[in-house]
């Protein structure tokens, strides 16, 4: 049986946002098991180097703008597997640990699972806290958000090959500004095309 979110609290100072799945939950699971997968899908971090220094341990560094002035990180961490998710254990700054947390849903159809994200935050002196307060991750609820679309397309779409391969080798490398790029001029690409159809099917009409 799944622990409630709350035990996973482990300062006063913690930012959580949960979202509703319809994975179930060994595939959820199986799915956080990529950390960096799940970092790069937040739309407000930057990367610049992902780096494995030994199992289950990473380098991360990049630049982060969810605050209004964006402060760049490098941060080393441990990540394991817990019974109800990810646990990541950060070697220093304000943010100490981020639970990824998952747990069955029932009698919320067509929901199956939820998933929640909690970060908890060193409790450091109000001193220490004011002179570091710029380097808060304000993402949370964003990354969140992005997570439950990501999950959604994945679950409709990564059956097919190619669009497994975009998402995994092209997709995810990229940075969120050239994600949206990509986005625009694959839509005006579209729309471009369809006004092409659009303009043969009235040439051939008019010369039947």
């Amino acid at each position: 049986m799944c622990n409630r979110p709350e035990a996973y609290i482990q300062s006063k100072d913690v930012a959580w946002a949960s979202i509703n799945t319809t994975f179930d939950v060994e595939e959820l699971k199986l799915f956080c098991q990529d950390v960096e997968r799940l970092f790069r899908i937040n739309p407000m971090l930057n990367f610049r180097k992902w780096q494995v220094l030994g199992p289950h341990c990473y380098r991360f560094s990049g630049q982060n703008v969810s605050q209004t002035v964006p402060f760049d990180f490098d941060l080393v961490m441990t990540v394991r597997q817990i019974n109800d998710g990810v646990k990541i254990d950060y070697q220093h700054g304000l943010k100490t640990s981020t639970f990824v947390i998952i747990e069955p849903v029932e009698g919320n159809a067509p929901w199956r699972t939820r998933l929640t994200i909690i970060d908890n935050y060193n409790a450091a002196s109000q001193r220490v806290q004011r002179q570091q307060l710029h380097t808060v991750d304000k993402s949370i609820t964003v990354w969140a958000e992005h997570l439950q679309r990501y999950l959604h397309s994945w679950q409709q779409w990564s059956h097919i090959a190619p669009w497994r391969w975009y998402m995994q080798k092209v997709w995810q490398p990229m940075k969120p500004a050239g994600r949206r790029i990509t986005y625009i001029l694959l839509w005006v690409a579209g729309v471009e095309f369809s006004l092409i159809l659009f303009g043969m099917v009235i040439y051939y009409l008019e010369n039947r």
